[in-house]
């Protein structure tokens, strides 16, 4: 997270970008390295930012750390993943949530895939029909997500728990659930040749 991208880590361009749409309380799971995560952005007050830090001794997964946060102040809780650098504007992503009423909200990249040759739809081997080179949308897991406060009860305590298990949890119970699919700039800097391209992308990004 402290790893820089551009003028600054990767971390800070997450909180600036979010403290542009108003936010301004944040929690910061940490373990390898966190004394210095915690160094560098201190309370948050130099810049009208409240910052805490949820310290793991064994790592909790996705949403794990989420257990250990019993004081939120709002009804909706956003949580993201921190090695991901995007536009991504929070307030619509934040009106969706609100307006479909849901009770999680995933952000989603679209993935388009083209299939070179007809596609055939089969019935107990017999051919019922055929798409010439189609082209077929998948979305993926973006890495950041909202909900309503009252689902941090799901998370269990102290165990490792990803963001995937939740939703699976929650659709299980009927939960609404929504995608949020996302267009603009998305990049997980996780890898070393992702990390590579953001450095000559942020050169040219509204961030």
């Amino acid at each position: 997270p402290l790893l820089k991208v551009g003028e600054k880590p990767i971390l800070e361009h997450n909180i600036t970008r979010l403290a542009l749409f108003g936010m301004d309380d944040f929690w910061i799971s940490v373990n390898y390295l966190g004394e210095q995560i915690e160094e560098y952005f201190g309370n948050g007050s130099d810049n009208n930012l409240k910052i805490n830090y949820v310290w793991e001794k064994e790592p909790l997964g996705t949403i794990g750390a989420v257990s250990k946060i019993k004081d939120f102040e709002h009804d909706t809780v956003l949580v993201t993943n921190s090695d991901i650098l995007t536009n991504l504007n929070y307030e619509d992503f934040y009106l969706r949530f609100v307006e479909e009423n849901a009770d999680f909200a995933v952000m989603t990249i679209p993935y388009k895939v083209d299939v070179p040759y007809a596609v055939l739809e089969t019935d107990n081997g017999h051919v019922v029909s055929f798409k010439e080179k189609p082209s077929y949308t998948y979305y993926s897991n973006g890495g950041i997500y909202l909900m309503k406060r009252e689902l941090v009860n799901h998370i269990p305590a102290n165990s490792h728990f990803n963001t995937t298990d939740l939703m699976e949890e929650l659709i299980a119970k009927g939960k609404k659930v929504i995608s949020y699919p996302f267009s603009g700039y998305w990049l997980d800097v996780g890898k070393h040749e992702d990390f590579a391209k953001a450095q000559t992308d942020i050169k040219k990004l509204d961030i």
